[in-house]
C-alpha cells in the first residue's frame, strides 16, 4: 500500500488514496499506523474516496481509531493531493470536497510552479445551537457558559463546524496545560459525543494565539475547524472582528466569518513530509 505522509502547519496524516470506500479495518490500521514509536506517526489517516456529491470524499480517522466529522488541516491536505496528483484537471484551481460532518465544502487553491501552496476552504456556516454541536445546553448561542475540569472553573463558548469545539479564553493560551484540562473537558457529559478543547488568548482584534486538546488525538500542533471555532467564539463574545489570524503551535491561519453569507473561510498552507509503501 503507498501512502503520503502530509502536514498542515503540523497537523499530520497519512493519506490513502485507491479505496472505494472506508476500508472495514479503518480503526485499526490508523491505531496501528499512527503509532509515533511502531507505525508511521500521525494525528490520523486521511482517505481520499470518490463522491457522488464532490469531486472528491474525505473520510479521517483519529489516531485512537474514532472517526473525525471534519478536521481543517486535513482538507487542505487531501485538496492539495488530489491536485499535485493529478487527480483533477491541472486548469482548475477550484474544487469541492465531501464531509461526513460538514457535507461537500467547496476549496480554492492557490497553485505555483505546478503545486499547491495554499488552500482557502469555504468551511460553511458555523452551528451555535447548544443542542446541535452538541451539548446539553438548550441555548443558541452557548457563550461564556460555566464548566469545571480538574478543580478549576472555566467558562467556554461553543461551535459546531460540522464537529463540536469548547471555545475557552484564557490570559495565557500558550502555556495551558492541556494535559490537565483536555482530557476531562473532552468527556465532560455536558458534551455527549465529546469535543475538541480551545484555549485561546485575544492579543488584537485580528489576532490571537490558540492551542488545542483535540478529541480522539490529544495535543497538536494545529487544528483547523478548532481556529475557525476560535475566531467565530471571539466574535461572538466581543473580542474579535470577523476577521483575524488565529496563530498555533505550528502556524498561523487566516480566518473570515462573512457576515454576507455567514460562512466561515479558512486559509492556510499544506505540505507533503515524505511518501512511502508499507
Amino acid at each position: 500500500m503507498n501512502f503520503t505522509k502530509m502536514q498542515g502547519l503540523g497537523n499530520d496524516f497519512i493519506v490513502l488514496f485507491g479505496e472505494q470506500a472506508l476500508p472495514a479495518d479503518a480503526a485499526s490500521f490508523a491505531v496501528r499506523y499512527c503509532d509515533r514509536n511502531f507505525g508511521i506517526g500521525a494525528d490520523g489517516v486521511v482517505y481520499v474516496l470518490p463522491s457522488d456529491r464532490a469531486d472528491y470524499m474525505m473520510r479521517i480517522i483519529n489516531s485512537d481509531g474514532t472517526e473525525a466529522e471534519q478536521c481543517g488541516n486535513a482538507i487542505r491536505c487531501a485538496a492539495k493531493y488530489i491536485y499535485d496528483n493529478g487527480l483533477i484537471d491541472a486548469s482548475r484551481t477550484d474544487l469541492v470536497i465531501e464531509t461526513i460532518g460538514a457535507g461537500p465544502q467547496p476549496v480554492r487553491l492557490t497553485v505555483e510552479n505546478g503545486a499547491v501552496s495554499a488552500v482557502r476552504v469555504d468551511m460553511g456556516a458555523p452551528i451555535l445551537n447548544g443542542l446541535a454541536v452538541p451539548t446539553t445546553i438548550d441555548a443558541e448561542p452557548v457563550t461564556e457558559y460555566p464548566v469545571e475540569a480538574a478543580g478549576r472553573q472555566f467558562r467556554f463558548t461553543a461551535v459546531s463546524m460540522g464537529n463540536p469545539h469548547c471555545v475557552i479564553f484564557t490570559d495565557d493560551a500558550v502555556h495551558t496545560n492541556l494535559h490537565t484540562y483536555g482530557p476531562p473537558l473532552e468527556h465532560h457529559p455536558l458534551f455527549p459525543r465529546r469535543i475538541n478543547v480551545e484555549f485561546a488568548t485575544v492579543k488584537r482584534r485580528d489576532f490571537a494565539e490558540m492551542r488545542v486538546w483535540e478529541r480522539g488525538a490529544g495535543p497538536t500542533l494545529a487544528c483547523g475547524t478548532g481556529a475557525c471555532a476560535t475566531l467565530v467564539a471571539g466574535v461572538l463574545t466581543g473580542r474579535m472582528d470577523r476577521r483575524g489570524i488565529v496563530s498555533l503551535k505550528g502556524g498561523d491561519l487566516l480566518i473570515e466569518w462573512d457576515e454576507a453569507d455567514n460562512h466561515v473561510y479558512m486559509t492556510g498552507p499544506a505540505e507533503v513530509v515524505f511518501k512511502g509503501t508499507i
